[in-house]
């Protein structure tokens, strides 16, 4: 008997739902930091064994739209319900229920498994803890609720082994040597943007898109040119920095984790542009693969 299904990873910004999908599929396809709106895509995962296949789907976090852009992103949350065999619903500590109340309602709509995760239970006493638990299954009273440490990898496994329990029966949907349906394109344009939301405040990190324009790759070494575009001239005034030094920082680090990620040397070179509003053009996002139906 094999079994394989699609587990989507839905929740609020900033409760660690990238550091849980990295945890679960054991590579680091998920950009996490600690800024809000780091993930912008709908980004999958898989984990093959000789009788399983498990898709996890990372997706940006519940928000509500200020700007096309976002709108993309609430929509890429919403379609991981549409298809999901289990549903993990990531909460932590911190937040409150009500943050996302429609959200919640489509959710509790759902004929499907699902999962609520309390991360960071680390920042919480037992009390506080117990307390959470019986508020979420008040929310979702056919939930199974585990609380869990991403930070600590408390509950991990368990959570894993509960997954696979409640897929169904279901030949790969992926090759099994496949680890993920995005191409490493992708990968360079994420660490890159990673670097950013690091090293830049403000709105800074969020006006950004990064481009991949070149990507040559031979045995030992892989040649990338890149695109930082942002909305206005000022904006890249502060990416590229005095004399540089902002974007030779972003540059060095991102090479440096590229080079760990692909077990290869980097040769990376960065250009910033403006593409002015690029957030709310449709047709720009468009071109930057955001969905907006």
């Amino acid at each position: 008997m094999h079994k394989a299904g699609f587990v989507n990873i839905v929740g609020n910004p900033n409760v660690g739902k990238s550091s849980l999908m990295n945890l679960f599929v054991g590579e680091r396809i998920s950009i996490a930091t600690f800024k809000a709106q780091t993930t912008r895509h709908r980004i999958m995962g898989i984990i093959n064994s000789d009788d399983a296949q498990i898709v996890f789907s990372d997706t940006p976090g519940v928000l509500k739209p200020n700007y096309k852009l976002q709108e993309s992103m609430l929509a890429f949350s919403e379609s991981a319900l549409r298809d999901a065999d289990v549903l993990l619903y990531v909460t932590d500590v911190v937040e409150t229920p009500d943050k996302h109340s429609d959200f919640i309602r489509k959710v509790e709509a759902l004929n499907v498994p699902v999962l609520v995760l309390i991360n960071k239970i680390d920042l919480t006493d037992q009390k506080g803890l117990e307390k959470l638990v019986q508020t979420w299954h008040d929310i979702f009273p056919s939930a199974e609720i585990f609380p869990v440490s991403a930070k600590a990898r408390f509950n991990v496994d368990n959570v894993l082994r509960r997954v696979r329990e409640l897929l169904p029966e279901s030949p790969p949907y992926f090759g099994k040597d496949q680890w993920t349906d995005r191409p490493a394109r992708f990968f360079v344009t994420e660490i890159i943007r990673e670097k950013i939301l690091l090293y830049y405040d403000k709105e800074i990190p969020y006006a950004t898109e990064v481009v991949v324009e070149q990507f040559k790759e031979s045995d030992k070494v892989i040649k990338i040119n890149a695109v930082i575009y942002v909305e206005r001239d000022s904006q890249k005034g502060i990416i590229i920095g005095h004399q540089g030094v902002a974007i030779k920082k972003v540059s060095t680090e991102a090479r440096r984790t590229l080079e760990k990620f692909f077990g290869k040397s980097i040769y990376l070179e960065l250009f910033v542009k403006v593409d002015k509003d690029w957030r709310n053009a449709e047709g720009r996002l468009e071109a930057y693969g955001y969905k907006l139906d």
